[in-house]
C-alpha cells in the first residue's frame, strides 16, 4: 500500500515600507501555500505586494498597435502556462497584468485572492483564480477578477481545454469564454487552435475570435501556417489584444542544410514567411513578406541576411512621434536586414542587426544590438540599445532606447541588481536598483530604489523617486 501524500502548509508574512516625495506608507500582508495533494496546490494572498520585482523593460512603438509587456510578478508566473490560451503577444485571452497594474504601468493595490492549480488524476489539469483590486482615484475602479481553466491531456502531444475569465466592478462586467485544443499528428505534425467569445455590458459589434494553426517540423523541413480571426467587438478586458477587427493569414517554410565541409558552417536555414491582416470589410491593413537565410557556424557564430517586403494600409492618421503624423494612405516598401550574434558561451558576447528601407512613405535606418559580460557566477552585465533614424514626409525624428542591466552576487543569497533605461523618443530616464538578502526563493530582505524622470501625463500619477524596504519570511506550518 502506497504511503499517503505528505501535505505541507507554508505561510509567508511580509512587512513593507515606502518613502516617496516626503510621504511614507507602511503595509502588512501574507501569502500562504497549502499542498492539498502531491500535484494540487492552493495559494492564498492578502494585501498582495510585488515591491521586489524588476521594473518593466521600456519599448519603442513605431506603429499604431498596442505593445506587449510580459508578466514579471512571481505569484502570476507560477503555473502561468496552464492559464495561457491564444497567440503569444498577439491574443492573450487571460493576461495577468490586467490585475494590479493600471495605465502607464501604475501599481494598483491588490486586496488579495486565491489560486487553486495542479493536476486531478493523471491527465486533467485545473486552475481557479480569484483576485480583488482596490480603486485608485482617476486611475481605475475597484474590480474583482475570476479565471477558471480545465485542460485534459490525451497522450503526450494532444489536449483539449476550456477557459472562462471574468471581471466585475466599475465600468460594468466583462466575460471571456474559450475552448481550445491541440492534436499531435505522427512524430512531426501538430494542429492547434481555439474559439472564443466575449460578453460585455452595452457591448457593440461581433465579440468572437478564433485561430487554427498547423505545423510540421522534421530534421530537414519546417512548415507552419494558420488563420486567425478577431471580431470588431471582441473585448477580453482581462486579456491582451494587439489589434482587433481582422482576419490574419500566416505561413512559414524552411529547409535545414548540414554541409559536410563549407567555411566551418554547422547549418544553413533558408526560409520564407508571410503574414497578412485584413479588416472584416476586406481592407488590406498589413502585409509582411520575409525572405531570409540563417547561417550557424560550429564556432557558435550566427548570422542572417534577409529582405522584407511590407505594406501598410492606414485608414486614420496617427502620431508616430511627437509632432510627426502619418497621414491616411497605403504604403508599400522594401527593406534589407542583416544581423550577427557571437558565441553565447563566451564570457563576453554580443550581437545585433541593422534594417535599412522604407516606412510610411519615407525611409528609416534602424539598428539594435547588445553586449553581455559574465564573470563566473558573481557578476553579470548587459547593455542593449535600439536606434532608428526615421525620415517621413510629415517630419523627421530619432528613436533611441538604451538599457543597462547589472547583477552582482555577494553570495548565493545576497545580491545587488540594477536596471537603468533611457528612452529618447519619450524623453524618459529611469533607474531600478534592488538589493536582496534571501532566506529562500523570493523571500527575505529587499531594499529597492526607483527613480523616473518622465513628464508624460500618465507618468505624473507615479512617484518620481521612491525607496522601498520589504521583509518577508517563510514559516513551515506543516
Amino acid at each position: 500500500v502506497a504511503a499517503p501524500a505528505r501535505r505541507s502548509f507554508v505561510v509567508t508574512p511580509y512587512a513593507v515600507g515606502r518613502q516617496a516625495g516626503g510621504a511614507g506608507e507602511r503595509e502588512l500582508g501574507v501569502d500562504a501555500k497549502y499542498s492539498l495533494t502531491r500535484s494540487l496546490t492552493l495559494d492564498l494572498t492578502y494585501n498582495t505586494d510585488f515591491a521586489q520585482v524588476e521594473a518593466d523593460d521600456q519599448q519603442v512603438n513605431l506603429d499604431r498597435f498596442s505593445l506587449f509587456f510580459p508578466e514579471k510578478r512571481p505569484f502570476f508566473l507560477e503555473n502561468s502556462g496552464l492559464f495561457t490560451v491564444g497567440a503569444p503577444s498577439e491574443i492573450e485571452l487571460f493576461f495577468s497584468r490586467r490585475i494590479g497594474i493600471g495605465p502607464g504601468g501604475r501599481r494598483l493595490p491588490i486586496d488579495g485572492g486565491a489560486r487553486l492549480s495542479g493536476k486531478v488524476g493523471a491527465t486533467t489539469q485545473i486552475g481557479l483564480l480569484h483576485m480583488r483590486s482596490r480603486a485608485v482615484a482617476e486611475v481605475a475602479p475597484e474590480n474583482a477578477f475570476s479565471v477558471m481553466r480545465v485542460k485534459r491531456q490525451f497522450g503526450t502531444r494532444s489536449s483539449a481545454g476550456v477557459l472562462a475569465v471574468g471581471r466585475d466592478g466599475g465600468g460594468g462586467n466583462n466575460r471571456t469564454y474559450a475552448v481550445d485544443g491541440r492534436l499531435g499528428l505522427g512524430a512531426n505534425g501538430l494542429v492547434e487552435g481555439f474559439v472564443a467569445q466575449t460578453r460585455t455590458e452595452n457591448g457593440a459589434g461581433d465579440e468572437h475570435a478564433w485561430r487554427l494553426h498547423g505545423s510540421y517540423d522534421s530534421q530537414t523541413w519546417s512548415f507552419n501556417g494558420g488563420v486567425t480571426e478577431v471580431g470588431d467587438g471582441f473585448n477580453p478586458e482581462v486579456g491582451f489584444l494587439a489589434r482587433r477587427d481582422y482576419r490574419k493569414v500566416d505561413v512559414y517554410a524552411g529547409r535545414r542544410y548540414r554541409p559536410e565541409s563549407l567555411w566551418g558552417l554547422l547549418e544553413l536555414l533558408p526560409h520564407a514567411s508571410y503574414r497578412g491582416f485584413w479588416n472584416s470589410d476586406g481592407y488590406y491593413e498589413t502585409g509582411y513578406l520575409h525572405l531570409d537565410n540563417a547561417w550557424q557556424w560550429k564556432s557558435g557564430l550566427f548570422a542572417f541576411t534577409a529582405v522584407n517586403f511590407t505594406e501598410e494600409g492606414v485608414r486614420e492618421p496617427f502620431d508616430i512621434s511627437q509632432g510627426v503624423a502619418v497621414p491616411a494612405g497605403r504604403y508599400k516598401h522594401r527593406e534589407l536586414a542583416l544581423g550577427i550574434n557571437t558565441d553565447s558561451s563566451r564570457a563576453v558576447y554580443g550581437g545585433g542587426n541593422v534594417r535599412v528601407g522604407g516606412t510610411f512613405g519615407g525611409d528609416q535606418v534602424a539598428a539594435m544590438g547588445f553586449v553581455r559580460y559574465r564573470a563566473g557566477d558573481a557578476f553579470g552585465a548587459s547593455l542593449n540599445f535600439y536606434t532608428a533614424d526615421v525620415r517621413l514626409p510629415g517630419g523627421d525624428f530619432v528613436a533611441r532606447l538604451t538599457r543597462l542591466r547589472l547583477n552582482y552576487s555577494f553570495s548565493p543569497k545576497i545580491s545587488l541588481q540594477g536596471l537603468i533605461q533611457h528612452n529618447v523618443q519619450d524623453d524618459v530616464l529611469s533607474a531600478n536598483l534592488r538589493f536582496a538578502w534571501l532566506q529562500s526563493a523570493n523571500s527575505g530582505l529587499f531594499l529597492v530604489y526607483n527613480e523616473v524622470d518622465d513628464d508624460r501625463p500618465l507618468a505624473r500619477l507615479q512617484p518620481r523617486r521612491e525607496w522601498i524596504l520589504k521583509y518577508s519570511r517563510i514559516f513551515n506550518v506543516l
